[in-house]
């Protein structure tokens, strides 16, 4: 897709939504054209490319911007991106493409988001997907064990944002604050019980307290949603019982119309 930016002066790393119009009190990107309601939705990972092939500007996320009337419309809901070279003030045109994957990664924990416990299996969950999949972006978020807040992220980061794998980690058992799957499945399109039950498989190949886990995977809208459980060590486990199908999935839910055997 083409675009014309008029852009910001900005040094590399910056980060500047990429806007519509002026906003007060805001440096911005300004897309010039297409026209919001003509311009489709970027997700993130998008790289923004100049004539000469080079990557000037990557959607890392999205963010409202706020109304001349300090409302928020439609409209004002827009690309956050990062500079990867120093940018001039100037109107340029650019191409959009996305090569990788975009993975983002949830741990729950009423300690870790509180600062009490480190987080050993966000990172865990980040490295072992980038082993499997050319990533283009990757994003952590630490969130306590509630349900509110855990639907509102995984339908902005799917519907929004447009990552491509969201993996959870925590919330998976009985306990009274684990709310995982049930939260996921209520969201997702569709479940990937074949996930569910590869995991479930290598866990009880380790421990008889595996049966407890109520993980799930599923769809929703163009991501694969998986649940795995809280420690570095069964995430590690779980993961590598579906990574191997993992590149395959994803290309069957974007389109690829090759065969599924062989």
């Amino acid at each position: 897709m083409k675009l014309s930016v008029a852009l910001r002066a900005c040094s590399a790393g910056g980060l500047m939504p990429l806007s519509v119009a002026r906003v007060a009190g805001m440096p911005s990107h300004r897309l010039a054209s297409p026209l919001v309601r003509q311009c489709p939705f970027i997700p993130v990972g998008t790289g923004l490319y100049d004539a000469n092939d080079v990557e000037l500007l990557r959607v890392t996320g999205r963010c409202w911007l706020p109304a001349d009337d300090g409302g928020h419309r439609p409209d004002r809901a827009r690309e956050l991106t990062r500079a990867l070279v120093d940018l001039p003030v100037g109107e340029i045109s650019l191409e959009t493409r996305r090569t990788g994957r975009a993975l983002a990664w949830v741990t729950l924990s009423d300690k870790g988001s509180q600062g009490m416990r480190d987080d050993t299996s966000g990172p865990a969950m980040a490295a072992l997907v980038g082993d499997a999949l050319p990533l283009c972006h990757s994003q952590g978020f630490l969130l306590p064990d509630d349900a509110v807040q855990l639907r509102a992220l995984l339908v902005d980061l799917a519907l929004n944002q447009g990552y491509d794998v969201i993996c959870t980690s925590g919330g998976t058992g009985v306990g009274p604050r684990d709310v995982s799957p049930q939260v996921t499945s209520a969201v997702l399109d569709y479940p990937l019980p074949g996930f569910s039950m590869a995991m479930m498989q290598a866990s009880l190949a380790k421990t008889p307290h595996a049966a407890i886990s109520r993980a799930v995977a599923g769809v929703l809208g163009q991501s694969i949603i998986i649940n795995l459980p809280g420690s570095r060590k069964a995430v590690v486990e779980n993961l590598e019982a579906v990574l191997p199908a993992l590149p395959h999935a994803l290309d069957k839910l974007h389109g690829d119309p090759a065969d599924c055997g062989g």
